[in-house]
């Protein structure tokens, strides 16, 4: 009697959902007509008693042999792309771009507070004048020391430190003027050009910022440079040589698509995710950005296989069916198997049909 629960559940329950399901089963298996044929594997013929429509379109199971294609996902990237620096550590105090904005080589991007710089160089001035006054009086002294040293009024020694005075001058004027030429570089140093033609893409700092060196104030890139960086198989990737030309399309511009040339494939699979990394250049074009998603397709060979019209397919479910038509005029249900849609109203088919086999089409193409 301790069971008894157990089975009230069993009865309540478990096997009104089992005799639910076995009914689910025999009906789609009556819409196949699987009960008049037993047919339950693609393949398998059985007849469902039915004869061909007068005017009935009929075609027949194609054997074609085609380039088989993959696809591969990647990311438009520019090859020339440019990040803008100080060369010096100042403020900040103009910056006469933004994101977007477009540019030409030599344009004023950003302007640095050039005061200390002056000062520099200013001091630097004062040090080459001094150090000339210097070099003069050296000159001098050596020329008196000279003809007193011919007259034999003064030594060879008094004679040889005046001539070391005038050199010691010569050197400290050069270094002053290098100096001096120096501070006239890093005085240009606080007006940062544009190095190139292209779109600022990022602006990393704004007016009363401290500019340091190698620290990034623009992102500068250019169009005409974009290039798709894909990630393709290795198995796929055997298939891409450099200058192959390959359909690119960019889903974001309504799927757009170019022509590809392939410029650069790296030599090393990343070993994560067994791939070459294929990189494409474009043509140029005002609607591609920078990190849009492009799809290239890739040619891998090719296949022969069966194709038969899509309005010969008739789904019930998850199962697919096609009426095979007999040479008595008949029409045998049969369970197919299909794969890939292609062009013209054709779908590729996989099992359950032979070469030459004639099938009705339920739904004519236009």
């Amino acid at each position: 009697m301790k069971y008894a629960p157990i089975v009230k559940l069993l009865l309540l329950k478990v096997l009104p959902a089992i005799g639910g399901l076995v009914l689910l089963v025999l009906l789609m298996a009556y819409m196949a007509g699987a009960l008049n044929t037993g047919v339950r594997t693609p393949g398998h013929v059985g007849s469902a008693g039915r004869s061909l429509p007068e005017g009935a379109v009929v075609a027949a199971v194609m054997p074609i042999e085609q380039p088989y294609v993959e696809e591969a996902i990647g990311t438009l990237k520019a090859a020339d792309r440019t990040q803008i620096s100080s060369r010096v550590m100042a403020v900040i105090e103009e910056i006469t771009v933004r994101s977007g904005s477009n540019v030409e080589p030599g344009d004023v991007l950003v302007r640095l507070d050039r005061r200390d710089m002056e000062a520099e160089r200013s001091q630097a001035e004062a040090n080459v004048m001094a150090a000339q006054a210097a070099l003069n009086r050296a000159e001098s002294d050596h020329g008196r020391a000279e003809q007193l040293f011919r007259k034999r009024t003064v030594s060879r020694e008094q004679y040889d430190q005046t001539v070391e005075a005038m050199h010691v001058a010569r050197a400290r004027l050069q270094a002053a003027q290098d100096k001096l030429s120096q501070a006239e570089v890093m005085l240009t140093f606080t007006t940062i050009t544009a190095p190139r033609e292209g779109i600022i893409v990022e602006r990393l700092a704004e007016e009363g910022d401290m500019a340091r060196p190698g620290e990034p104030l623009l992102v500068l890139y250019a169009p005409k440079s974009l290039r798709l960086e894909v990630p393709v198989m290795e198995n796929l990737a055997v298939h891409v040589k450099l200058a192959d030309r390959l359909r690119v399309r960019i889903d974001a511009i309504d799927g757009e698509e170019f022509e590809g040339t392939v410029d650069e494939v790296v030599p090393q699979a990343d070993f994560a995710s067994r791939s070459f990394l294929v990189k494409l250049s474009l043509p140029a074009s005002d609607r591609l950005f920078e990190g849009m998603l492009g799809r290239v397709s890739i040619p891998s060979g090719t296949r022969r296989h069966l194709c038969l019209k899509e309005g010969a397919v008739e789904t019930i479910g998850q199962l697919e069916f096609a009426d095979v038509v007999r040479d008595d005029g008949s029409l045998e249900r049969r369970f197919i198997r299909t794969g890939r849609r292609g062009l013209g109203g054709r779908v590729e088919v996989l099992a359950g049909l032979d070469a030459d086999e004639q099938v009705w089409v339920k739904r004519p193409s236009p």
